[in-house]
C-alpha cells in the first residue's frame, strides 16, 4: 500500500473542506501527522481517503484525455482551413 502524505491544504481541496476543517478531521480520523522540512505539517491518508485521492487522479486523467482530444480535433478543423484550395484540385496533375 502507498504511503501518501498531503498537507491541510491539499487535503481540504480532496475533501472539498478548508485546511482548518481538514485539520480537524485528520484529528478525528487520527490520522499520522508529520511536519516535513519544509516546515509544513502533513497527513498520511488511510485507505479511504487514499481510494478517493486515486479516484480523484482517474477522473482528472479522463478530462485531461478529453481535453487532449478536443484540441487535436481543433488543430485538424484550422489546419483544413490553412491549406489553399488550389492544392486540392491540383493534386497528382504535373
Amino acid at each position: 500500500m502507498p504511503q501518501i502524505w498531503m498537507t491541510y491544504d491539499e487535503l481540504g481541496a480532496l475533501c472539498g473542506c478548508g485546511a482548518t476543517e481538514a485539520r480537524d478531521r485528520a484529528i478525528h480520523l487520527s490520522l499520522d501527522r508529520r511536519r516535513s522540512r519544509d516546515g509544513a505539517t502533513r497527513v498520511k491518508l488511510d485507505l479511504a481517503l487514499t481510494a478517493k485521492f486515486f479516484a480523484s487522479v482517474r477522473e482528472a486523467d479522463f478530462d485531461l484525455d478529453c481535453a487532449i482530444g478536443a484540441l487535436h480535433n481543433t488543430h485538424r478543423q484550422m489546419a483544413a482551413f490553412l491549406v489553399p484550395s488550389e492544392l486540392h484540385t491540383r493534386r497528382g496533375a504535373a
